[in-house]
């Protein structure tokens, strides 16, 4: 079940979202996204657990926005990279399609 390894689902969604093209990022945001990943996944597993025991549903929930949130800034600090590399390229022959592919790009976060 995918929702118990979500650094798998991100690498998925990652790829989906930017493609193939992910080895250009430095070994450092590597690192830094799979550290943010491993936790999010602890996260997951310890609102499994709280389920499991019949937690009360505001401690669950309150759990689960942690995981949102941590999700979200994962995702922010990927955005980022992705923006610096995109913006470090060569000026693209059509500025209009260039901005849409990045409005494309950062629509895919909300």
């Amino acid at each position: 079940m995918d929702i118990l390894y979500p650094s798998i689902v991100y690498w998925r969604w990652c790829v989906k979202v930017w493609g193939e093209g992910m080895e250009q990022r430095s070994t450092e945001l590597n690192e830094e996204l799979a550290t943010r990943m491993r936790r999010i996944e602890g996260q997951v597993r310890g609102v499994q657990r709280m389920i499991e025991e019949g937690r009360d549903c505001p401690e669950i929930l309150q759990q689960m926005t942690a995981v949102r949130s941590a999700m979200h800034q994962a995702s922010l600090l990927l955005a980022r990279a992705y923006m610096a590399q995109y913006l470090h390229e060569p000026a693209p022959d059509d500025p209009e399609a260039a901005l849409d592919k990045v409005m494309t790009t950062l629509s895919k976060l909300g």
